[in-house]
């Protein structure tokens, strides 16, 4: 080979020697970018994935602690309803025992109850019931008349079968369309609502 010849392929030798060189370290560039790359994405990803992680766990921590609330108030409310309860069967026990004595107490309560039924029902020909205690003393008292019927301030009334009641009274028109029930659980029922705020006030202030 000439000596002019060698020096071409020398040339071109060279030439292609650079490119290539210059094509390795762009691939180079490019492999190293590529993992930069990737490694970012994959630092982002567990950036994300930590974060999500810890979202959820905050989010399943204050769950558990809301719930734990929400159970403590619900068994706190059932206590303060055991305890409610307990005092309204307390006072009932109370009122069994008031309204058996038959003391004077009583009798005036008895009196005003079976008015405020007379005055909510209207009418001057009733039926009045009571429980059996109260039914039989006044079917004494009546027994000199012979009678199972009174009058009070010109409104009749007359003494109907006993009733399964702590005390107060029943009354009825006599054709029994209209009945005012103002028996002490009836109206104990009627101002429960009243009464359990005011027994948990007292009871919880």
């Amino acid at each position: 080979m000439s000596s002019g010849t060698s020096k071409i392929v020398e040339s071109i030798m060279s030439v292609a020697q650079e490119k290539a060189d210059g094509i390795i370290q762009e691939a180079n560039a490019e492999v190293s970018q590529i993992n930069a790359n990737a490694e970012k994405t994959a630092e982002a990803e567990k950036t994300k994935i930590l974060e999500n992680g810890k979202k959820q766990s905050d989010m399943r921590y204050q769950q558990i602690i809301s719930e734990a609330k929400m159970n403590a108030r619900r068994a706190e409310l059932g206590a303060k309803e055991d305890v409610i309860e307990a005092a309204f069967n307390q006072a009932i026990g109370e009122l069994k025992i008031k309204a058996s004595s038959g003391d004077e107490e009583y009798k005036d309560s008895l009196s005003k109850m079976i008015m405020e039924a007379t005055q909510e029902i209207g009418g001057n020909d009733l039926i009045l019931q009571l429980n059996e205690a109260d039914t039989q003393k006044f079917k004494d008292d009546l027994s000199s008349q012979g009678s199972d019927s009174f009058e009070i301030e010109g409104i009749k009334f007359t003494l109907g079968e006993p009733i399964d009641a702590i005390g107060g009274a029943i009354l009825k028109t006599a054709n029994g369309d209209i009945e005012v029930n103002n028996t002490i659980e009836a109206r104990l029922e009627r101002f429960k609502s009243i009464l359990r705020s005011e027994v948990a006030e007292i009871l919880f202030k």
